[in-house]
C-alpha cells in the first residue's frame, strides 16, 4: 500500500449554511493518483454496497471494481477529485463563479468496505489504522461517510464511532431513490442536526449531487475539527454499544418517516424464488447457462469477421509491406507473420466475445443479482463444510484469479485465507474463456455455449472437492460461519455504469495482450526459430526440429494417457504457463509457421482438431474434454502465482503449483480413459 500523504489544511474558514446549486461548475474528474503533498485528503468509508466505490469513480474518474459483495476493494485506491466547486475563494451559494477558474484539487481515497471500526478482517483492520490508530499528522482531513437511505440504522453504527473522534465527517446518504420505493421519506436537514454532521444525498450511479457534495465539502474543510461526541465513561463495551444505537435510533426517528409495517417491495417478492434452496440454484444455473450461450452464439460472427481480417488484410499489408522493404523471406518476416500477426491477432478475434461476456456480467452485478448468486451458492458451499464467507472471494476468481487472491483478506481467519487462496487457481478466470470457447467452437458446434457452461460447473465442483480434502486433512478443526452479506435492491442496470465496468475489464484483457501475450509470442518466436542441429540456419528450421520443438517432444509423452499427448498440444500448455490466453496465440504460431499437411486448408481450427484425432487414436471428443480439464485444474499464470507468493509464502505457494498439477492430470486421464469407453 503507499504511504499515506502528510496531510494539510491551507484554506481559510468561510462561512457555513446550504443552498441549492446548479450544475454550472461541474466536476473535472481525472485519474491522477495525487493531487499535491500540499492538498487536503479525504477518505470514503462505509459498508459494502452502498455506493462507496461508484462513488470514488464519479469523483475521480478511476476505475475501480465494483461488485456486489463485500471485500471487493481490499486496498487503498487513490485519485484526484478536481472542481471549481471546491475552490476555496469561491464563497458563492448559487454557483455565479466563473466556472473557467482553475479548479482545485483533493486526493481521494477509497479504504476498504467496512461495517465498523471494530477490526474484524484485514481490510478492516487497514480501515481503523488509517483513521484511528496511524500518526495523527497522516489521517485523512475529511471522511465521508455513505450510508444507505434503506438501511440508514444498519450504515450509521459506522458514522456514530466517526463521530467519537476528533475528525470531520461528512454523511453520504445513498440509495434515496430505493428507500423512496419502500415509503421512506428522507430529512436530510434533520438528520444532519441529530447527527452533529453536514448530510448530503447523492446517487453515485446517475452522478447526481455531485455538486451539492462539492459545496459542502468545500465548506467542511474550512472548519476546525469538531469534538467528539459525548460518550458514556464506563468503558464497557455493551455500554457503549447501548448509547450508540440510541444515538442511531434517535437520528433515524428525527431524520426519516416510514410507513407503518414493512411495505413488500419487488425486490423481496422476487428474492423469495431467487434465493429459495432449491430453486435459486436452478435459477442460478439456467442465468449462467444463458450467458454462455448467448456468448458464443452472438460472438461467433464477429469473431469469424476479425479472423478473415487478421489473415486477409493484415497479413497481406504486413507482406507488402516486408516486400516494399527487401525483409521478405527472413526472419523478420517469420516474427511479423508467423510470430505476432498469427498469435496475437489470433487472441485478439476474441475481443468480441470477452466483451459480450463482460457486457452480460455487469448487468448482471448492476442489477443486483450477483449478489444473490453469492448467497445461493454460499448455502452449498457451507454445507459440505466450507467458510461461508470464502465464496466471495471465488466469485472474484472467475473473472480474475489476482484479485481474488488479494480478497482473502476479507477472512478473519488466517487458516480460512490459506485454505482459500489455495482454491481460487480451481475457479475458471476469463482468460480460460477464451481457450474454452475455441474448442468449444471446433469440437461441439451450436453446443459450445454448454460446453463452456459445463466447465464452469466443473470448476466449482473442484473447488468443492479439493476444499473438502484440504478442510478434511490439512485444518480439521477450522471452524466455519455464515455469509452476512447486505443484499441491495433491485436496479435496472445504467449504460454509464454498465459501459464503464465493461471497459475496464476489457482493457485489463488487451492489456495482457499487449504486453506480455506480445513478450509470450516473441519468446515463442524465437524459441521455434533457434535450431538444435548444426544444418539449419536461424529462422529456418521446421518448428519440431527447434527448441521449441525438441522442447515439447520431450514433455509429450507425459500427456500421452490424457488423450492429448501430440507435441503441438503440449508446447500450447507450456506457454499457458506464463498466461492461459498465450494457449491459443502458441497454436496460431506453431501451426502458421508449419507446412500445411496435404489435404489441409492451413486453418486452426482444422490443425487442432487433426492434432486430437491423431493423439487420442480416433477419440477426439474424450480427448479435447480432458484437455479442457487440465487447463482448467493446473498451474495459474504467473500473475496469480505473484500474488499467491505475496499473500501466503513461498511454501504454499510451492505446495499449491504441486497439487494444481496432480490433480490437473489425474482428472485429466480420467476423463480420457473413461470417456474414450462411449465415444
Amino acid at each position: 500500500m503507499p504511504e499515506p500523504t502528510r496531510l494539510r489544511l491551507p484554506i481559510a474558514p468561510t462561512a457555513q449554511g446550504s443552498s441549492p446549486v446548479s450544475a454550472k461548475c461541474g466536476c473535472h474528474a481525472v485519474a491522477d493518483r495525487t493531487a499535491g503533498a500540499d492538498a487536503p485528503v479525504i477518505a470514503l468509508v462505509g459498508a459494502p454496497n452502498t455506493g462507496k466505490s461508484t462513488l470514488f469513480n464519479a469523483l475521480t474518474g478511476s476505475r475501480v471494481t465494483m461488485g456486489n459483495w463485500p471485500g471487493t476493494t481490499v486496498e487503498v485506491s487513490r485519485g484526484v477529485w478536481r472542481s471549481t466547486l471546491l475552490t476555496p475563494s469561491c464563497t458563492c451559494t448559487d454557483c455565479s463563479c466563473d466556472s473557467s477558474d482553475e479548479p482545485t484539487s483533493l486526493t481521494v481515497m477509497d479504504l476498504p468496505g467496512a461495517h465498523s471500526l471494530d477490526a474484524h478482517s484485514p481490510d478492516e483492520a487497514l480501515t481503523r489504522t488509517l483513521l484511528v490508530d496511524g500518526p495523527a499528522d497522516e489521517r485523512p482531513d475529511l471522511v465521508l461517510a455513505t450510508v444507505d437511505a434503506s438501511r440508514l440504522a444498519h450504515g450509521l453504527y459506522l458514522v456514530a464511532q466517526l463521530r467519537e473522534l476528533p475528525v470531520r465527517v461528512l454523511v453520504i446518504v445513498t440509495m434515496a431513490d430505493v428507500a423512496s420505493q419502500r415509503g421512506v421519506t428522507l430529512d436530510p436537514a434533520s438528520l444532519s442536526t441529530t447527527l452533529g454532521c453536514p448530510v448530503v444525498v447523492v446517487d453515485p450511479r446517475r452522478r447526481t449531487g455531485l455538486d451539492e457534495l462539492a459545496i459542502a465539502v468545500r465548506r467542511i474543510l474550512t472548519t476546525a475539527t469538531p469534538t467528539p461526541r459525548s460518550t458514556p465513561a464506563d468503558d464497557d463495551q455493551l455500554v457503549l454499544d447501548d448509547d450508540r444505537f440510541t444515538w442511531l435510533s434517535a437520528a433515524v426517528d428525527n431524520g426519516t418517516s416510514q410507513p407503518d409495517g414493512h411495505r413488500r417491495t419487488l425486490s423481496d417478492r422476487i428474492d423469495r424464488w431467487v434465493t429459495a434452496p432449491v430453486v435459486g440454484p436452478l435459477i442460478f444455473l439456467t442465468v449462467m447457462w444463458a450467458v454462455f450461450q448467448v456468448t458464443t452464439v452472438v460472438a461467433a460472427p464477429l469473431q469469424q469477421a476479425l479472423d478473415g481480417l487478421f489473415s486477409g488484410p493484415v497479413t497481406d499489408a504486413v507482406a507488402a509491406a516486408l516486400t516494399a522493404t527487401h525483409l521478405q523471406d527472413t526472419w523478420v518476416e517469420g516474427l511479423l507473420l508467423n510470430g505476432l500477426v498469427a498469435g496475437v491477432g489470433m487472441l485478439l478475434t476474441f475481443v468480441p466475445l470477452m466483451a459480450l461476456m463482460f457486457v452480460l456480467l455487469a448487468l448482471l452485478e448492476d442489477s443486483g443479482y450477483l449478489a444473490r448468486a453469492a448467497v445461493v451458492t454460499d448455502r452449498v458451499m457451507r454445507l459440505i463444510g466450507l467458510p461461508g464467507r470464502a465464496f466471495l472471494p471465488l466469485v472474484v476468481g472467475f473473472g480474475c484469479n489476482v484479485p481474488a487472491i488479494s480478497a482473502t483478506r476479507i477472512l478473519p481467519d488466517a487458516r480460512q485465507r490459506l485454505l482459500t487462496a489455495l482454491l481460487v487457481p480451481f475457479t475458471s478466470c476469463s482468460a480460460r474463456l477464451t481457450v474454452f470457447v475455441m474448442l468449444g467452437t471446433i469440437f461441439f458446434g451450436n453446443q459450445a455455449g454448454t460446453a463452456v457452461f459445463a466447465m464452469y460447473v466443473t470448476s466449482v465442483m473442484l473447488v468443492v472437492l479439493v476444499g473438502l480434502i484440504l478442510r478434511r486433512t490439512l485444518w480439521r478443526t477450522m471452524g466455519s460461519e455464515p455469509l452476512i452479506i447486505d443484499l441491495p435492491a433491485y436496479h435496472l442496470p445504467t449504460l454509464r455504469l454498465t459501459a464503464s465496468v465493461t471497459w475496464q475489464r476489457l482493457r485489463g484483457f488487451l492489456k495482457t495482450a499487449s504486453g506480455l501475450i506480445v513478450a509470450t509470442v516473441c519468446a515463442v518466436w524465437l524459441l521455434q526459430a533457434i535450431p538444435t542441429t548444426g544444418g539449419e540456419a536461424f529462422g529456418e528450421v521446421p518448428v519440431g526440429d527447434s527448441v521449441y520443438g525438441v522442447m515439447a517432444h520431450a514433455v509429450a509423452p507425459v500427456f500421452a494417457p490424457a488423450g492429448f499427448g501430440q507435441w503441438q498440444t503440449a508446447s500450447a500448455l507450456m506457454v499457458g504457463f506464463v498466461a492461459k490466453e498465450a494457449v491459443i496465440s502458441s497454436w496460431a504460431q506453431t501451426y502458421a509457421a508449419e507446412e500445411p499437411a496435404p489435404g489441409q486448408t492451413g486453418v486452426l481450427g482444422e490443425h487442432v482438431r487433426a492434432a486430437f484425432e491423431q493423439s487420442s487414436g480416433g477419440h477426439p471428443i474424450p480427448a479435447v474434454l480432458a484437455f479442457m480439464v487440465f487447463l482448467l485444474a493446473y498451474t495459474p499464470c504467473i500473475a496469480t502465482l505473484a500474488t499467491q507468493w505475496r499473500e501466503i509464502g513461498p511454501r504454499w505457494t510451492l505446495f499449491g503449483i504441486g497439487m494444481q498439477l496432480v490433480t490437473a492430470w489425474v482428472l485429466a486421464v480420467a476423463v480420457f480413459q473413461v470417456g474414450r469407453l462411449f465415444w
